[in-house]
């Protein structure tokens, strides 16, 4: 009996498993992602989403990520929290 077919495949689906474990999570650009996006942010629901909008629109690109505390209703701890997942580039 030829096992090679169903060792291969093994082979390639744990491939694939591990692949997917050491790929690193895609940092969101706060200037530019959708009200979508942002509400999947850790402790950012649907409003404080559109409040990060409305304040990009108001007062321009953020600096830095840090610059999220100036939207009412987001704090330091918000950001800390979401700091690995946060890019303004």
């Amino acid at each position: 009996m030829k096992r090679t077919p169903m060792i291969a495949t093994l082979v390639l689906l744990f491939s694939l498993i591990t692949g997917f474990a050491h790929a690193e999570p895609t940092a969101i650009n706060i200037n530019t992602a959708d009200i979508e996006t942002l509400a999947n942010l850790n402790g950012i629901g649907q409003s404080k989403a559109e409040a990060i909008v409305a304040y990009r629109e108001a007062n321009g690109p953020f600096q830095t990520a840090d610059d999220l505390v100036n939207v009412k209703g987001i704090g330091e701890v918000t950001v800390e929290k979401n700091a690995d997942s946060l890019t303004v580039k």
